[in-house]
């Protein structure tokens, strides 16, 4: 698998690759110093990404955001256009990758706005790699506010880490004297703890259908009766389960290091 690991990632490695280098070290400059990219680098970054998208089989791009609804967002917008003389063609542009307007209206804002301060807008997250599911390239982008006000997750994640970034690095720097350390590098581990039930199960369920979670059951144990379960031996078609979520997270070039299973009956975890 490692082979395939990032495959559908449009990672560093591939911009480097795609890239003229003057364009690429443009892209590292605006990414470490928090520049603004001039319209000649985002429109040969566009052309390159779309160039890969192609290839693998993307057919639209999205500017996919974590708004304060609690779900992930995004439009699908189709690659092909037209020319003057009508004739298909599949374009992208510096200023679709960079900037994207949705509505901000329907989306929670903390508080009343005229209708003109409704606007909200998606910018390209230079720091996360935009990715290929499906026939969808999916541009990782920060959701603000007319007036800039975060309206996401992502934002102030960002705005976490360089702060972390910025205190360790004075810690570092005052214990090592022979090289100085200019970043601290801030990584986010997450692990997912969830249950698999068959789909037949499942659709006899109004209460997961309609509220994901048990309503309606005996009672969840309290205390370690189900012990011998957890770190137990993985059952055969959670194997399958994992292998398959393995080779997608792989191809996006998302690290699953960790799988077993936990202690409730049917429950199990990825990190």
């Amino acid at each position: 698998m490692i082979e395939e690991f990032g495959i559908k990632s449009f990672n560093k490695k591939k911009m480097k690759e795609s890239l003229p280098y003057p364009i690429y070290l443009k892209w590292k400059d605006a990414l470490r110093n928090e520049k603004d990219l001039d319209r000649e680098t985002a429109d040969a970054i566009a052309h390159a990404m779309k160039d890969w998208a192609l290839k693998n089989g993307a057919t639209h791009f999205a500017h996919w955001f974590l708004p304060l609804s609690g779900h992930t967002a995004k439009k699908h917008e189709a690659f092909i256009s037209r020319t003057s003389d009508n004739e298909p063609i599949n374009r992208f542009s510096g200023k679709e990758l960079v900037k994207g307007e949705p509505d901000a209206s329907s989306f929670p804002s903390g508080g009343m706005r005229s209708t003109f301060e409704a606007r909200g807008y998606t910018y390209w997250d230079l720091t996360a790699n935009s990715f290929v599911i499906g026939s969808v390239l999916y541009i990782p982008t920060i959701f603000m506010s007319y007036k800039g006000e975060k309206l996401d997750k992502r934002g102030p994640l960002i705005d976490s880490t360089k702060i972390l970034s910025d205190e360790g690095t004075k810690i570092v720097n005052l214990f090592e004297k022979d090289e100085y350390a200019y970043r601290m590098r801030v990584k986010v581990g997450l692990e997912q703890e969830f249950f698999l039930l068959d789909k037949e199960i499942y659709n006899k369920r109004s209460d997961l259908k309609s509220t994901g979670r048990t309503i309606v059951g005996a009672p969840s144990p309290k205390g370690q009766e189900l012990s011998d379960h957890y770190f137990g031996q993985i059952p055969a078609r959670v194997e399958k389960f994992y292998k398959e979520v393995d080779q997608k997270l792989y191809e996006l070039g998302i690290y699953s290091e960790a799988e077993h299973n936990e202690v409730a009956p049917n429950q199990f975890e990825m990190a």
